[in-house]
């Protein structure tokens, strides 16, 4: 791991603090689903309507006996998440570094590989996806030579992850994306640094845990 990113971890890392949240992420509230319209007009609310039907349409397809998504369910979302189009944080929100929550994201019709990654995310956790199958993850995208972020699925604990990625729609093993160097990872609870050399707790991220904050935020509208 280079300076530079060992200095990225450390940046943003707070004290363990704890942050409640509630599932439920594609459920609007009329007050919200308000506050997006007078934002973002009414094709912000549209699109957050399709996402739920989206979301509403894998759960009917979904047998209970069925805890874990098939790949092409999984492609369903990356693809749905990736077609909202991508901007930096500076074009789109102003500041070096936003982490949007997925109303956010939708709603401004704007995204970057972390809004991506989390929307992508929180998608399939309201599907019923365990957490210990979910790891949204920082790396090292080698032939640009920049940080990067993607959500990494794994079937079951000790399988080898599929990515789910915005720069490469297709769903494929860890292994062959050759591009990237993973950095950190982590999910609701835990966090991994490198090869799991260091082990954490998720809270511990300054900007995942203002996200939480927003996202409790929207809930309660």
């Amino acid at each position: 791991m280079t300076q530079m990113f060992r200095f990225l971890i450390a940046a943003l890392l707070l004290p363990v603090c704890t942050v409640a949240f509630s599932v439920g992420v594609a459920d609007f509230s009329s007050g919200l689903l308000s506050h997006i319209r007078k934002r973002w007009g009414g094709d912000a609310v549209v699109r957050l309507q399709s996402w739920r039907a989206t979301e509403l349409e894998g759960i009917a397809k979904r047998p209970k006996s069925q805890p874990i998504l098939s790949k092409d369910e999984m492609q369903t979302f990356n693809l749905f998440w990736n077609n909202v189009p991508y901007f930096t944080d500076l074009d789109h929100w102003g500041v070096q570094d936003y982490w949007a929550t997925p109303v956010e994201a939708l709603s401004s019709n704007g995204a970057d590989c972390e809004d991506y990654s989390i929307a992508k995310y929180f998608s399939l956790k309201e599907l019923g996806v365990p957490l210990e199958s979910l790891r949204i993850t920082y790396v090292r995208a080698l032939k640009k030579n920049e940080a990067h972020m993607v959500l990494a699925y794994y079937p079951t604990p000790d399988s080898e992850p599929y990515i789910l990625d915005n720069l490469n729609g297709k769903l494929v093993p860890a292994s062959e994306r050759k591009d990237l160097e993973p950095v950190y990872s982590f999910n609701d609870d835990d966090l991994w640094a490198g090869a799991a050399s260091f082990k954490g707790k998720s809270h511990q991220i300054r900007l995942w845990s203002d996200l939480l904050v927003k996202m409790e935020k929207e809930r309660k509208m």
